[in-house]
């Protein structure tokens, strides 16, 4: 039995926004863009024609009312997620956000609420946890491969000064940087790890970008309730350092491995051979990158997102896992603003 088209409007159809274009790449999806929502009319309206979607708005209420219209993506700015996922959950569609899909407590406890309540579907569309590189890692972690994890360490490094000048609201709002890249490295960590239990965070402000007017430069250490440490460090007010713009370090009782995205490999050390020389993985770019290179993971997301629709499941991560992962936000900043050990939240 053939299945109909699942009726898709996106918010927020800008840098991010228009990568789900890519979903055409992958022949088993069956996703139809219907609608698309931004503020800018006058691109909006040449952004839609382009990719031939039916209906535009700069009204996100207009996009979550329409009945064509199944499951609303909402890539808008960071500080808008929250606002324009529970406006599209209180019309009952299901919802795919982007990180963060709160910056507050309050936002996140009423997302998990709202979920609830109306009984829709919530993926917390986290791109890096779909990396080929961090796929095959957590494969050796959860096979036994490294033993039991002792540490655990990412980076997400990124000089933003191009990304400001593409991409102005991120100095208008400002993006907060904690969210906007730091929670990047800090999901990651938690895919792995687990629940964090406290935190202790500094921060200082590069410069390099003078209108950018907050902290955009982050250390972070954390202790995960499974007693494991680890580590976060997000720069993005730097010159950006000769390493990869993403890494990830796990380290266990029987090996260790460093994954990379850009180039993306990996490279495990295994305590069991003798001379502890590194294994080197690399990884081919993947096809759908040329039309983006987060293209290849929301491919993979969207298809999980797809199953759990077809058939009924709870998708992974979830509204409770993308409120954890901004409650470690959270809580950094007020280990920043303290300078105290900061408690993080993951009742939920």
């Amino acid at each position: 039995m053939k299945r109909t088209a699942i009726g898709l409007g996106v918010i927020g159809f800008g840098s991010m926004g228009r990568t789900v274009e890519v979903l055409r790449q992958a022949p088993d999806l069956r996703y139809e863009l219907r609608a698309v929502c931004s503020l800018r009319a006058d691109a909006l309206q040449q952004r839609a024609q382009l990719a031939g979607v039916p209906f535009w708005t700069t009204d996100y209420q207009e996009l979550v009312s329409r009945k064509d219209v199944e499951v609303v993506v909402v890539y808008s700015p960071d500080h808008l997620h929250a606002r324009h996922a529970l406006a599209a959950i209180e019309a009952g569609k299901h919802v795919v956000c982007g990180k963060p899909a709160g910056t507050t407590l309050e936002e996140a406890r009423e997302l998990v609420k709202q979920v609830r309540r109306k009984g829709v579907k919530f993926l917390a569309a986290y791109t890096l946890r779909q990396d080929q590189q961090f796929l095959a890692a957590k494969k050796l972690l959860d096979d036994g491969d490294l033993g039991k994890l002792i540490a655990l360490e990412s980076h997400y490094l990124h000089d933003m000064r191009d990304v400001y000048e593409a991409t102005p609201w991120r100095l208008q709002a400002p993006q907060d940087m904690m969210f906007g890249g730091c929670m990047h490295a800090i999901d990651i960590l938690r895919a792995v790890g687990g629940d964090v239990e406290w935190v202790q965070a500094i921060a200082s402000q590069g410069r390099l970008t003078p209108a950018y007017p907050i902290a955009d430069n982050f250390f972070i250490n954390m202790i995960f309730t499974s007693g494991v440490m680890g580590r976060v460090s997000g720069l993005y007010g730097v010159v950006h350092p000769p390493v990869p713009m993403n890494q990830i370090g796990l380290y266990g009782t029987r090996g260790s491995l460093i994954a990379e995205y850009g180039p993306s490999q990996m490279r495990v050390v295994f305590e069991k051979l003798a001379g502890h020389r590194p294994f080197v993985s690399l990884f081919a770019p993947e096809p759908e990158s040329s039309v983006h290179w987060y293209g290849p993971n929301i491919i993979r997301y969207m298809r999980h997102f797809q199953d759990c629709l077809d058939n009924g499941r709870d998708p992974f991560p979830d509204v409770v896992e993308s409120a954890k992962s901004a409650a470690v936000g959270i809580a950094a900043w007020e280990s920043i603003k303290t300078g105290q050990v900061a408690k993080v939240i993951n009742d939920f």
